[in-house]
């Protein structure tokens, strides 16, 4: 169910006042209205941060596994 016009502006004229009286707790509620919203909010940029890092670091990680596995096999055949 969607807002109407007049709805809308009195919302925006709530959430300006509250920007002026407390801009903190103003950016809480806009990250819980991302939320609701579907987007990710606040959470967006540690999931773009670890994407990153896994990108950057995929050969370690495959290197890690194969290193693993080759150990693992190893231990198999000694014992």
């Amino acid at each position: 169910m969607g807002l109407t016009g007049k709805e809308r502006r009195i919302l925006a004229e709530i959430e300006h006042a509250l920007a002026l009286e407390d801009p903190d707790l103003a950016r809480r509620v806009a990250a819980i209205n991302s939320i609701e919203a579907g987007g990710e909010g606040y959470m967006r940029p540690y999931g773009e941060r670890a994407r990153g890092w896994v990108r950057r670091h995929v050969w370690l990680i495959v290197l890690s596994v194969l290193l693993v596995v080759a150990l693992l096999t190893l231990a198999v055949l000694v014992a």
